[in-house]
């Protein structure tokens, strides 16, 4: 069975620091790449913030989080990781993490930026 499991989130004061976590088993983890997502409170859909390739040669980032998130995968662990700096109240949203291309998701971690 595929599974998925996101965490690390809570609440932390606007300029904060998160690192979210995203543990894989079920699959051969190092032949997928990851994504995440979050979705806004106010929002209807999760929207793609980040990917990164199955050997994590290669990292892509959305422009509202670029220079401050970054996205790593510990291969022999079979974990994604979403460093999360300089937090903002706009970066509030249920985080999730994706096997990229496929409909499997973990279940989201709530992150809450606020002062």
């Amino acid at each position: 069975e595929v599974q998925l499991q996101a965490s690390g989130g809570g609440l932390v004061q606007p300029g904060g620091s998160l690192r979210l976590s995203c543990a894989v088993s079920g699959i051969p983890f190092d032949e997928y790449a990851i994504a995440w997502f979050r979705q806004a409170p106010e929002e209807t859909q999760r929207v793609g913030i980040s990917c990164i390739t199955k050997t994590g040669d290669r990292t892509y980032y959305s422009g509202s989080i670029k220079g401050r998130f970054t996205v790593s995968r510990d291969n022999a662990k079979n974990v994604v990781y979403l460093q999360m700096n300089s937090l903002k109240p706009e970066d509030t949203a249920v985080y999730y993490c994706n096997l990229d291309g496929t409909n499997y998701w973990g279940r989201g971690t709530q992150v809450t930026v606020s002062s």
